[in-house]
């Protein structure tokens, strides 16, 4: 059969292309046989494609921008529209010469060229058979090169082989379209309906993902069969990765998915929330931004607080632990980092204000005093952790709010009586669902400065448990070289305590650990002398009691001697919180009279004083006659102050037994045998018949039964009480005493001297018989307190009964 030129091939099915076609007909057998009978131009102009290959019988779209390649569209388009396309060797040349360019390309057909408004040309362009570049004639205005043919190698008619690969290929390509999500299902059909062997080869080969590089490589395998297998190798990898890509985004999507649910979830909430009037997310995170812009803490706090706020920002609110982040932010937020009230360093004013609220506790307010003039000299101190101890009712805690109150301080308060907790001191960890901080920083952000005021009031009163010992966890708090940086559990950071002043309060200093202890500044507050409770009734107690009870200073006097009865008649304390109380009883009495109008006595007299409050309670804490032998008054501390106490002796017939009743403890109980074992070793001195030990039992007695009590302050009680009951000698009149004995007859000092001086005045008693070592308390206390007393300081036991004993005996003496 004649060979024709390409120009010639209109009765082609390929060439049936019109400019307003939608479809390009695809290859067939017949079609292919045509072409290969052509023979090619002997010279073609050459059009240099950058980043794809031709392969024959395959139709692309190709965009021309260099002006080389429009100039050779034009004029083939005008022409033959036959040209010749090669790939570049590498794609970055502008303008490729002989040497970039591959040599074996594909003669194409022109079948329609379109003018683009950026002045580009997009031309569609279909495969016919491949060629090598001979020879580049020309290389402007464009490549022109002479051509030859490259013979095609076919497998034999019908090679079992080749059909397999191809019917290979066939399913390859079904499958990647039908897994690849950017290729159109009608490719598919495409793939079914191409009749012609090579023809789907190159089809396939030039619409692989490949490498223009892997392309050429395809393109240049003149064996159709080995090309086919080349072809189905790569198909081969990529629907490996394809079927890898498809599982890793069908992962992604499932997660993708869920968290899309989320979000939507979470904006449909926010927008419930702001329809509610909540607050969202966002609005909080950024409101704490603002917030954090106005501390002053320092940059480690501000790093930290950042990361903090970052961590909430990535955490789904539902959660429980949001809640506990949200806490934890609020709290840095809301602790005053570096906030300080300035003082007043006004000493006349500070004292006139502790003088106004306090009658009396010179100590307290002389130390007080003390450290606002050291802090106005050097303006920057620690400050000081005083421990005011004393019995209840003497005003340790109220003294808190007036020494704020001096110093221009914030007033906290925190009642540590049966903590038995760790955590409240230094709370729990965020880990802990409910984790809050400890108290101590809850007060502080309370306060809202750094250094307030900070009262532990009954610090002698926590526990320990399971939990912990929580009068441990204040060794941090109470030590001024380690509370400028305390450590709390839930805030993880060190906050600085340094500035705080803390008053601890306590009624038994015993009771409070001795490493704490030894961290604060005792300061003894003493109970009250009859005169100061007057005072106080008369300054502070009574205007506040008619101030809470509606009831005006018109309406109800009450003098000092009615005043000094109550005290006298209804109260036994050191402190007053039990005259307030029957204060509180006077003032209701004018209340009910005013409401119901009725008459009452506006001035307080002693007939109104027993009507209201009943006949007087305690008259029997007064001294006691000296007409018995054997009843000696002895001095005692309790833990509501001072308190006077009566040593009874009696004989009876008996062997010499000692019997010892009254509640008593184990220290008093010794004090009583050794006073005994005493007198029986100076039965002569004390002009004694040692058979009398043998003929009768000594029985000691202390009234009151029913109240606990210890201690070997009352051993020279029992002693002068023994001595006066074997010689029925008269105790001295008015006379009171306090001190422990030995085994040798000394005298050894005892403590709680004011408050035994105080109950001594109480009961009228006025001579007190002490150690000498004693005289060095008695010089610490005011003149006042010691007013109506005498003081007799002895060494043993002799100079005591020879001070307390008179030689007169009592009325009805028994001859022993």
């Amino acid at each position: 059969m004649a060979r024709t030129k390409f120009t010639n091939l209109d009765n082609l099915s390929l060439q049936d292309f019109e400019g307003d076609a939608e479809l390009i007909p695809l290859m067939t057998p017949e079609d292919e046989d045509e072409i290969n009978r052509e023979e090619l131009p002997e010279t073609l102009p050459i059009l240099p494609l950058r980043n794809t290959v031709l392969f024959p019988g395959v139709v692309i779209p190709i965009t021309a921008g260099r002006d080389m390649s429009i100039d050779l569209i034009n004029e083939a388009n005008k022409g033959s529209k036959i040209i010749g396309v090669v790939s570049q060797k590498d794609e970055t040349v502008e303008n490729p010469s002989a040497d970039d360019i591959n040599t074996t390309g594909v003669v194409a057909r022109i079948l329609r060229v379109l003018k683009m408004p950026d002045g580009n040309v997009t031309v569609i362009i279909q495969g016919k058979k491949r060629f090598n570049v001979a020879e580049v004639i020309t290389e402007k205005p464009y490549l022109v090169a002479t051509v030859r043919e490259v013979p095609e190698i076919r497998p034999e008619k019908n090679s079992a082989e080749f059909k397999a690969i191809i019917e290979s290929i066939k399913e390859q390509a079904l499958q990647i379209i039908k897994q690849s999500p950017n290729i159109p299902s009608e490719a598919g059909f495409a793939i079914k309906n191409i009749e012609s062997e090579s023809f789907l080869i190159n089809f396939v080969s030039s619409n692989m993902n490949l490498t223009v590089l892997e392309k050429q490589g395809l393109l240049e395998i003149n064996d159709l069969q080995e090309r086919a297998l080349q072809t189905l190798r790569h198909m081969n990898t990529e629907m490996q990765k394809l079927e890898l890509k498809n599982d890793i985004q069908s992962r992604v999507h499932n997660d993708m998915s869920q968290q899309q649910r989320e979000y939507f979830l979470h904006q449909q909430m926010k927008t419930i929330q702001e329809e509610l009037g909540g607050v969202s997310q966002e609005d909080e995170i950024d409101e704490m931004r603002q917030r954090a812009k106005k501390k002053k803490w320092d940059e480690k706090v501000g790093k930290q607080f950042k990361k903090e706020l970052a961590k909430m920002q990535r955490m789904n609110p539902q959660v429980a632990e949001y809640s506990i982040q949200r806490n934890y932010l609020d709290l840095f937020l809301d602790l005053p980092w570096n906030k300080f009230s300035k003082d007043k360093f006004d000493l006349k004013r500070a004292k006139k204000i502790l003088d106004r609220d306090h009658y009396g506790l010179d100590d307290v307010k002389k130390r007080i005093i003390e450290y606002l003039a050291v802090l106005k000299l050097r303006n920057d101190m620690k400050s000081p952790i005083l421990c005011l101890y004393g019995p209840p009712g003497v005003g340790k805690t109220s003294l808190g709010k007036s020494v704020a109150e001096a110093l221009g301080r914030e007033y906290v308060r925190m009642s540590l009586g049966g903590l038995r907790d760790e955590a409240e001191i230094r709370g729990h960890r965020k880990t802990y669902i409910g984790a809050m901080p400890g108290r101590i920083l809850q007060s502080l952000k309370k306060a809202g400065t750094s250094n307030p005021v900070f009262v532990l009031d009954e610090i002698d009163k926590l526990s320990n448990s399971n939990q912990g010992d929580p009068s441990s966890a204040l060794l941090e708090v109470l030590d001024p070289e380690q509370n400028a940086d305390f450590h709390d559990n839930f805030l993880e950071l060190g906050f600085d305590l340094s500035k705080v002043m803390f008053i601890a309060t306590a009624n038994n200093l015993g009771n409070i650990q001795p490493a704490l202890r030894d961290r604060m500044e005792i300061i003894n507050v003493t109970g009250y002398t009859i005169e100061e409770k007057v005072e106080i009734g008369k300054r502070h107690l009574l205007p506040k009691q008619l101030k809470e009870h509606g009831v005006t200073v018109d309406q109800l006097k009450i003098a000092k001697p009615q005043l000094e009865k109550i005290v006298e008649g209804y109260t036994r304390e050191s402190g007053v919180r039990g005259l307030e109380k029957q204060i509180a009883k006077m003032v209701r009495y004018a209340a009910k009279n005013i409401a119901m109008e009725e008459e009452y006595n506006v001035k307080i007299d002693n007939a109104t004083v027993i009507d209201v409050l009943g006949s007087p309670k305690l008259e029997r804490n007064k001294y006691e006659n000296n007409e018995v032998a054997g009843v000696v008054t002895g001095l005692a501390w309790t833990q509501v102050g001072g308190d006077i106490l009566f040593i009874e002796s009696i004989l009876s017939k008996g062997k010499g037994n000692l019997a010892v009743t009254g509640n008593l403890g184990k220290v008093m109980k010794e004090s009583a045998t050794l006073a005994m074992e005493y007198i029986k070793s100076n039965a002569e001195e004390l002009k004694l018949d040692p058979a009398v030990f043998e003929k009768y039992n000594v029985h000691i007695h202390v009234p009151e039964g029913a109240t606990p009590k210890d201690g070997p302050s009352a051993g020279i009680t029992m002693l002068t009480s023994l001595v006066s009951l074997f010689t029925q000698r008269k105790v001295k009149k008015n006379i009171a005493m306090t001190g422990e004995i030995t085994l040798r007859g000394k005298v050894l000092p005892v403590g709680g001297i004011k408050e035994k001086i105080l109950a001594a005045k109480r009961a009228h008693i006025k001579e007190i018989i002490m150690c000498a070592e004693n005289e060095r308390d008695i010089k610490e206390i005011k003149d006042d307190y010691l007013k109506g007393l005498t003081f007799h300081y002895v060494h043993d036991m002799s100079e005591v009964l020879e001070l307390a004993l008179t030689n007169q005996k009592v009325k009805r003496a028994k001859e022993l």
